[in-house]
């Protein structure tokens, strides 16, 4: 995989803590990449005040923005011993996803960075609109990140798909182990593969009172198994971090996470419209919801973003 030398950090002003800066600073200080933090903000009333002139209100907008540039610069402080390349770039845009995603295409970023937020009371991570728009609209990879360190010896955990012959899933499988590696060479992480495979049909063995279930059971986990452990051989992982588990993949890749308290969960988006092709195949959204550590999405190579001129 290419390393990331571009990594573009989405800070958020309405907390104190910049969970997505420090995890961009992290991964920049073990690949000596250069960090651009962004933000992209809007106010309606600035636009509305119609006693205003345009230059006024121009007047304004620049104000506001340099009032952030110069936040942005005292996060930034924390982090001069560090000697990192970092710039700042503040824009003026009422849709944030989309001025996101036009920076990262135009100055070809490797990586988009952006934190989550927590409920308290789900113990949950809550994605925002902007998140669910990067993560299906980016072309870049993007990590979501959650609120604590990536410690050494750390877990991570590929959901990969081996229920088609399809090769752009063949191709994402690969491509998201190559990441997974690669980062795992940085933070000596243990990689794991998960693969969850569907149970009997019920209506089957209702209406077919000859049907085995629980032949047909074991021939689909050791089809699965077969797939994942060849998978695995093919990258030099040990079959013993293979896990396929009978269940749905949004049941299966957290509770998985949970059990091996993995630092991050990397899994792909076909992105053929969003996520209606989902993700890992036909997977539903849910396997983000229920996902309580970093998240990395990864799409295909040859993936075009909506937002890309034709």
């Amino acid at each position: 995989m290419k390393d990331y030398q571009k990594i573009l950090v989405v800070v958020d002003p309405t907390t104190e803590n910049q969970v997505a800066l420090a995890r961009a600073v992290t991964l920049a200080s073990k690949s000596n990449a250069h960090v651009t933090v962004f933000l992209s903000i809007f106010d309606f009333s600035y636009e509305m005040t119609s006693i205003l002139s345009n230059q006024e209100r121009e007047a304004m907008r620049q104000g506001v923005i340099d009032q952030r540039l110069a936040w942005i610069q005292d996060l930034l402080a924390a982090y001069s011993h560090l000697q990192l390349s970092i710039d700042t770039q503040v824009i003026w845009h009422n849709r944030p996803f989309e001025s996101i995603i036009n920076h990262a295409i135009a100055g070809q970023y490797d990586l988009i960075v952006k934190g989550t937020h927590a409920h308290d009371k789900l113990k949950a991570v809550i994605f925002t609109p902007t998140d669910w728009h990067l993560m299906r609209k980016a072309p870049v990879p993007v990590l979501m990140v959650k609120d604590h360190d990536w410690p050494d010896a750390g877990k991570i955990l590929c959901a990969v798909n081996v229920a088609t012959e399809d090769t752009d899933h063949q191709m994402l499988n690969g491509k998201i182990i190559e990441h997974a590696k690669d980062l795992a060479l940085k933070f000596a992480a243990e990689v794991h593969l998960v693969n969850g495979y569907p149970g009997t049909p019920i209506n089957l063995a209702i209406e077919l009172p000859d049907f085995d279930a629980q032949t047909y059971n074991d021939t689909i986990r050791m089809q699965h198994e077969q797939r994942v452990n060849y998978l695995a051989n093919a990258y030099g992982i040990d079959v013993n971090r293979c896990h396929v588990k009978e269940g749905l993949p949004e049941d299966v890749i957290p509770e998985l996470a949970e059990q091996l308290d993995a630092e991050l969960v990397i899994l792909g988006t076909v992105g053929r419209t969003g996520f209606s092709a989902a993700l890992i195949g036909n997977t539903a959204e849910h396997v983000i919801d229920s996902i309580n550590c970093d998240l990395l999405a990864i799409k295909p190579d040859g993936y075009k973003s909506p937002l890309e001129e034709a």
